[in-house]
């Protein structure tokens, strides 16, 4: 489909004249279509828990979360990757982003990157991308040359491939494994996808990123415990989450912390099931360091 028919790229009949609007109701408009957005992810939840537990498995198995696109997609991707190390303690390595132009592109545009299929297969033979990766591609419009060069590459190396996009039927999702469309209608300013499509890109990054972590015991009921407690005000988050899932006060806590290495989830083990640190160090070892089943069993 030529992109000038792309949803994304239609006007939209109830901002034909926001630039002669009051503030007020510019603002009060681009907050009603900013509302369509979690109704146009719904219908993906399907696909989207799919995603995870497909990523789920490979990740296990040391696969990596990486993230190809263009412009505001590429850098959406970007993002989750990089939120991810100090949210859920893991290696940088294991969550990368991929944008079309390189490290660059995320504060200028570089010409023609996102048009070159082969620069993606470069940046993942760059990788050493192999069958336990999973490859997120991102594009709006759903048909960027380079994330559809990207996914293509991932296919025939056997990594797992899902792509995201904002449009019906889209050109990359004939490239991926899991196809995930959330079509949020045209723009409030027509054609600027970082509104309603990178907003509706982000939430479903936030899931999908967000159960695999979930999935791999990085959380227990519901908050972070692989939190790295590396200067004094994460020190005092990690005893508060000690403190709020197990109901000891802070000094036990801060001791306990302590005691486990600075390593929250441990210290949590230890002050549940009433263990020295040997004892549950071995009960996560026997549950893949998994606090949730070690605690739900």
């Amino acid at each position: 489909m030529e992109i000038k028919n792309l949803t994304t790229e239609q006007r939209n009949p109830a901002t034909m004249h926001i630039d002669s609007m009051s503030t007020i109701d510019m603002v009060k408009t681009i907050n009603e279509e900013d509302q369509k957005v979690a109704v146009a992810v719904g219908p993906q939840d399907d696909k989207i828990a799919r995603a995870i537990d497909e990523a789920t498995k490979r990740y296990s198995k040391g696969g990596r979360l990486i993230y190809i696109g263009a412009g505001t997609s590429g850098r959406l991707g970007v993002l989750d990757a990089a939120e991810l190390v100090p949210t859920y303690g893991i290696k940088p390595e294991r969550a990368i982003g991929l944008i079309a132009g390189g490290k660059g592109a995320m504060y200028v545009a570089v010409e023609g990157a996102e048009d070159s299929q082969d620069l993606a297969k470069k940046d993942l033979k760059d990788l050493k991308l192999n069958k336990n990766d999973i490859v997120l591609g991102l594009a709006a419009s759903g048909r960027t040359p380079y994330v559809i060069g990207g996914l293509d590459y991932a296919k025939a190396k056997g990594a797992l491939t899902i792509s995201i996009a904002c449009v019906e039927n889209s050109e990359i999702g004939h490239h991926a494994d899991i196809v995930i469309e959330a079509v949020v209608g045209p723009e409030a300013i027509t054609g600027s996808t970082r509104m309603k499509a990178g907003t509706a890109q982000k939430m479903i990054l936030n899931m999908i990123s967000t159960g695999v972590m979930i999935k791999q015991g990085k959380v227990f009921e519901n908050v972070m415990i692989d939190v790295k407690p590396t200067n004094s005000k994460l020190i005092d988050r990690a005893c508060r989450i000690i403190q709020t899932t197990t109901g000891v006060s802070n000094q036990k806590a801060r001791d306990t912390l302590e005691k486990a290495n600075n390593d929250v989830g441990l210290a949590i083990v230890m002050l549940k099931t009433n263990s020295d640190l040997n004892q549950a160090k071995n009960l996560l070892k026997a549950e893949n360091g998994n606090v949730a089943e070690v605690l739900n069993k």
